[in-house]
Formats: structure tokens, sequence, C-alpha cells
């Protein structure tokens, strides 16, 4: 499977849509994020093993997820879950330089892993990489216009509703689904449900 290839069987699928997400994917290679023993299976539709028991998700998940999530030029974006750098590169694409993407990361090796990997594209200025506990949110940065978790947590942490914009968005999965949460009002959250993925476990202290 090719780089190309892969795009056009999401776009075909339906679970590439939006220019700026396809432009993205276009140009964040996945192979940049995949240890090196995998970079002839990179595009291939499947999680891949990045170590720690980690992985870097599957494309079709990542699109899906952020075609959920609609970034935009400009937007604040928390990242929960930088795993080797694939997903936090892809939003720093879409938000530019007006925009800014922070990731944590719980284990050392892979905030360092994803450091590196981001290093080959010129975001320095967008990302930012956080070593600490996703579930506790970044507070020194909110409010954030979108959250986004690449782990499946038992339910939504409450630092995360409290440090979005009001009509904002939070992607994450909770158990086996996907939720699209959008705060209404400081204390009100509509959501929506999507049934059938996989995720590894969102680590809590």
């Amino acid at each position: 499977m090719t780089k190309e290839k892969l795009i056009q069987k999401l776009i075909n699928d339906g679970y590439l849509k939006t220019p700026a997400i396809i432009e993205a994917f276009k140009n964040i290679d996945r192979t940049d994020f995949v240890p090196e023993n995998l970079k002839e299976i990179a595009y291939e539709n499947k999680p891949l093993s990045i170590g720690f028991n980690q992985t870097i998700s599957q494309p079709l998940t990542v699109a899906f997820m952020l075609e959920l999530l609609e970034p935009k030029i400009g937007e604040k974006i928390l990242d929960i879950g930088s795993g080797s750098g694939w997903q936090t590169a892809l939003l720093a694409h879409i938000v530019g330089i007006q925009g800014k993407v922070v990731s944590i990361e719980r284990i050392p090796e892979l905030k360092l892993l994803a450091e590196k990997n981001l290093g080959k594209y010129n975001f320095q200025n967008i990302t930012k990489i956080v070593q600490g506990d996703g579930a506790q949110g970044f507070a020194s940065e909110y409010p954030f216009d979108k959250i986004i978790a690449a782990a499946s947590g038992k339910s939504l942490p409450a630092a995360w509703k409290n440090q979005l914009k009001i009509n904002g968005r939070i992607v994450a999965p909770i158990g086996e689904s996907i939720f699209v949460f959008k705060k209404e009002s400081q204390n009100k959250f509509s959501e929506k449900q999507y049934f059938g993925f996989s995720f590894v476990p969102l680590i809590l202290d």
C-alpha cells in the first residue's frame, strides 16, 4: 500500500472529507512516525506498535476522529496521548502558525520520540509536548478550542470539560465507542456516540 492509495481509499470510503484534513494526510508522512522495522507497512490501514504497550492509531480511526473534531486554522487544540507524534503533526499542519497544539504524553520515552519525530517538520512554534497525566488536561494553557484523546477512558474527565471553550468540542473514546461532546454553555454538553472501535486504555493516576 502506498500513501496515495491509502489516502484515496479513506476518501472513497467516506472517512476523509475535509480538504484541510486531506492535505494534512498528504503532507504529514506516517512513515516518519513508525519504528524503523515497521516502515515498510506504514501505510497499512491498521494500528502499529510503537513500544510501551502503545500504538500509532489506525489511519481510518485518525481520519474519522479528526473529521468529527473539525479542527480549523488558528485554533488551540489539546491532544491527549502524543504517542509517536503523528496526530499532533496532522493537527499542527491544520491549525497552522496562527494556531497551537498542546500534546500530553505520560511515558517519558514516547514524549522524547514525539518531539524527535515532530522535529522532522517545522512545527516548533506550533506544538508543545508535555509529559504528564492527560486526564488532568493542561490548565496553564486553557481554554482550548478543541480536545482530542487517543486512549479510552471509562468517563469524560472533568478537567477536559472545564478547560474547553464554550462551543468547543471534545472527541474522545469511552469504552468501545467514540463520543463527540459539544460545550453548549458552561455546564451543558451535548453528546453523540459512534459505536464499534477499539483503543488502548487511558492510564489514570
